[in-house]
């Protein structure tokens, strides 16, 4: 049974502040990769094909489906990010909001593009290669 939370005892504030900061995490790291939407979908596609986790027949075109993907991901609103990687929550605790929905994006859609000959690895493989280019284009 869920547990209650009463404004009483100022567990609701504490939530509050824990949910407030989490949005506001989200909401800067989304800004920070708009910021640098073309170097970091390079980066990205450049990484994954590095660590042969995609295997592709043109890079460019891989590239700009990532290009795509995350200028969808900036114009986005909190449920449809949210949506996209439901299925994907579970994969790490506590992940950013930019590699799962990358991952989700890789793992569901990209493996259907014309160009992706095969997609290598696990969910959790692709999550940690992208999360390495995240970590450095969020510091």
């Amino acid at each position: 049974m869920a547990k209650k939370f009463t404004s009483s005892t100022g567990e609701a504030k504490l939530l509050s502040k824990i949910e407030s900061a989490r949005t506001k995490e989200r909401r800067d790291v989304i800004h920070c990769v708009r910021e640098n939407l073309e170097s970091f979908s390079n980066k990205v596609s450049m990484r994954l094909i590095e660590k042969e986790l995609v295997k592709t027949i043109n890079k460019n075109s891989i590239q700009n489906q990532i290009l795509k993907c995350l200028e969808t991901m900036c114009k986005a609103d909190d449920f449809d990010i949210d949506f996209q990687i439901a299925p994907f929550r579970n994969l790490v605790s506590n992940p950013n909001v930019v590699s799962i929905y990358l991952t989700g994006f890789i793992v569901e859609t990209m493996i259907n593009h014309k160009d992706v000959i095969d997609i290598f690895g696990s969910d959790k493989d692709i999550y940690f290669c992208i999360q390495q280019e995240t970590a450095k284009i969020i510091s």
